[in-house]
């Protein structure tokens, strides 16, 4: 068999150690004869398996102690209604900024719920930049922000120091690098990108936030209730936040985020560098806002684009076919991933150029 390299942006690829602690658990769970899929959530030992995951949050991030961290169910998505149900009933409006098309589904969502003004979009270079100049009205409810555009391939790098709360949509870079908490109100991430498998949200929350919602909120999707009642207010996403926990125990064997930070600038430094000097390919995001965690590009002629897709396939790599609505190519370097991959990757773009080139016009370099 073929060995495969992971690159799908979502469900994340996992540690191999991770995946067969889990496989282990949904036959026989800790020598308790039973699976992992079928034990009680009220039991002692899940409640333990609660506590440690919101615990190695707490910890591999340094969330500060007036923070509640709450594991939620129906992915980010969810997180784009319920945010404004919580925190824009009654009040003027809330600010967000449109980053892409993650950000655009977040401000759809909350225009149901009061009024939202955009403080600046990069809809006008089709999403490759973000916007970091722009004025911020201190009437607003908070401010949203989306970290990394993961189907545009930028990211942010420095956070708005504002006056206002901070809402942010962290889920295809959380734990990927160092945050500080503290410059945020309302962190939210689904599961599937660096923290475990598709069912899970995790949800970092200021308790002086939370308390400013001065409405009735239905019981799921009150974040007090859930705080209150210690993320069990109904039956949780049991697999999934067990295999979180696996995975962020495996995160802080090898260095934490800091660790796993210099890993994820080698694998996306070494890509950019193989997208630069290719007579081949081209990158789509300005260069200054480039994702480390979702690296789009596409080839100069783009009729060769479904070649390369079966070139690449072909050996092994798996999930670097762009979102269906922009085409090219998206190649998601989530933490789990190893460096070996990414290097196998540049050697098969550069094999696939040497096929392309004409030897009397281009020269190609062989990559470091």
């Amino acid at each position: 068999m073929t060995t495969k390299h992971n690159f799908g942006a979502g469900p994340c690829i996992l540690p191999p150690s991770v995946m067969e602690q889990a496989a282990k658990a949904v036959i026989n769970w800790g020598d308790s004869g039973l699976s992992i899929l079928e034990i009680s959530h009220r039991s002692a030992e899940f409640e333990s398996v609660i506590l440690k995951t919101q615990l190695l949050v707490r910890e591999l991030l340094n969330v500060p102690e007036n923070y509640s961290v709450l594991f939620l169910q129906g992915g980010a998505s969810t997180q784009f209604s319920m945010i404004p149900l919580n925190f824009l009933v009654g009040k003027q409006k809330a600010a967000y900024l449109d980053t892409g098309y993650f950000a655009q589904k977040a401000i759809k969502e909350a225009t149901l719920f009061g009024e939202v003004t955009i403080v600046a979009s990069s809809g006008d270079k089709g999403y490759a930049y973000v916007p970091d100049n722009y004025n911020l009205e201190k009437d607003v409810a908070y401010l949203h922000l989306t970290s990394n555009n993961t189907i545009e391939g930028t990211e942010i790098f420095d956070f708005p120091n504002s006056s206002v709360p901070v809402v942010c949509d962290m889920s295809s870079d959380i734990f990927s690098r160092k945050i500080n908490v503290r410059d945020f109100d309302f962190i939210y991430a689904g599961a599937q990108k660096n923290m475990g498998p598709a069912g899970m949200t995790l949800v970092i929350a200021k308790n002086s936030f939370l308390e400013t919602v001065g409405h009735p909120v239905p019981a799921m999707s009150d974040y007090r209730i859930f705080r209150d009642n210690q993320s069990m207010y109904n039956t949780p996403p049991v697999f999934s936040i067990y295999v979180s926990m696996l995975n962020l125990i495996w995160l802080k064997s090898v260095g934490g985020v800091e660790g796993i930070e210099a890993v994820n600038k080698k694998k996306a430094e070494l890509l950019y560098r193989e997208i630069d000097r290719s007579p081949i390919f081209t990158g789509t995001a300005n260069v200054a806002h480039r994702s480390r965690m979702n690296v789009t590009f596409r080839t100069n002629d783009q009729l060769t684009e479904p070649e390369f897709l079966k070139f690449a396939t072909d050996r092994g790599i798996v999930g670097i076919k762009g979102y269906r609505t922009v085409g090219g190519f998206r190649v998601s370097l989530y933490n789990a991933l190893p460096l070996s991959s990414v290097e196998f990757l540049v050697q098969v773009m550069y094999e696939f150029a040497e096929l392309k080139k004409d030897v009397n016009s281009l020269k190609i370099i062989k990559p470091a």
